[in-house]
């Protein structure tokens, strides 16, 4: 028997068995890591340099992408590691820094999902109230109380967490740390404590949801009054990123964490795993360049800007050569 002061280091679940399928595993996840940190760094420039998309719409859509950066950055750079040198092991400490990040920043990414849905229903159902309900300050009102109540759920659950005595081992069921995996581990009732504060996550997340849900219902409405085509096209193209992101989001996590045990399977969950935490990030910045034009002619006014400035580097040095 052991508790949790005696863990200093937890194992991970390998992402293969062989060693070479251990490196295609680090490439993939090197490949992915890397359009994740291109895609929403590019998205992050865009808005923070072009003075047309500092609206609403695309402020929260830096947020957005900032919390992928994070969320990738928490969970794919210790699963390389882990790959390309054979090993499993993760010292308590990073466990509790890996857990707190990663609960900190997909609750932001939530909170900021649920109020880019209200941007879009004011924008579409209320667009005469559109300055004064999304002003500059409205959205910073709105977006750091989601940073801020992101830090303290996730302050609170890896507190809570990793208070309990753990007395099952230290072998984590994941390839990165993640709170369910850690409370099979504890020996002690008051792992329930935690549990009811993961209900009360999880009923606020449904709330969210019913919101988000809600006010879909109100948009379609209102867009389908529309009575031209091509206006009908307009509002439909600036919804449908959105909810892409917002169902493949919630559709992942919730089958990856509540299928039935009847499929449940290591390699399917380790599989549903990546998908949320890791391809998510990756391709939601590709689903919002994709259908929106705004974004999309800024990006390429970025990369023209960016490729021109590196010619006229290489040039001069080539001249002065």
């Amino acid at each position: 028997m052991s508790n949790s002061s005696s863990i200093s280091h937890f194992l991970l679940l390998a992402l293969a068995d062989t060693r070479q399928l251990q490196l295609l595993h680090f490439c993939l996840l090197l490949g992915i890591s890397l359009a994740a940190l291109l895609g929403n760094g590019l998205i992050i420039s865009a808005v923070a340099c072009g003075h047309h998309l500092h609206t609403p719409m695309f402020f929260f859509l830096l947020n957005l992408a900032l919390s992928h950066l994070g969320s990738i950055c928490t969970t794919v750079p210790k699963a390389m590691h882990n790959s390309l040198w054979d090993t499993t092991t993760i010292s308590y400490t990073a466990c509790a820094a890996q857990v707190f990040l990663f609960v900190f920043f997909i609750s932001a990414e939530f909170c900021l999902l649920t109020i880019m849905c209200y941007d879009r229903y004011v924008s579409i159902c209320k667009p005469l109230h559109y300055g004064t309900l999304l002003g500059s300050r409205a959205c910073a009102h709105m977006a750091a109380p989601a940073w801020a109540s992101a830090f303290l759920n996730a302050l609170i659950h890896t507190a809570n967490t990793f208070s309990l005595p753990l007395c099952h081992g230290n072998a984590l069921g994941q390839f990165f740390c993640e709170i369910p995996q850690i409370l099979k581990l504890s020996c002690s009732r008051s792992y329930l404590r935690e549990v009811w504060f993961l209900v009360f996550s999880i009923s606020f997340v449904f709330g969210c949801f019913v919101f988000i849900v809600f006010s879909y219902v109100q948009i379609f409405r209102a867009v389908l009054r529309i009575p031209s085509e091509q206006g009908r096209h307009k509002a439909f193209s600036t919804c449908l990123p959105h909810l892409a992101v917002v169902s493949l989001f919630i559709s992942t996590a919730i089958f990856a964490h509540l299928k039935p045990p009847s499929i449940s399977s290591p390699s399917l969950d380790l599989a549903l795993s990546v998908l949320y935490s890791v391809v998510a990030s990756a391709l939601n910045p590709l689903i919002y360049s994709l259908r929106n034009q705004e974004l999309k002619n800024a990006l390429e006014k970025l990369v023209t800007a960016s490729s021109e400035a590196i010619n006229s580097i290489f040039c001069c040095r080539a001249f002065r050569m």
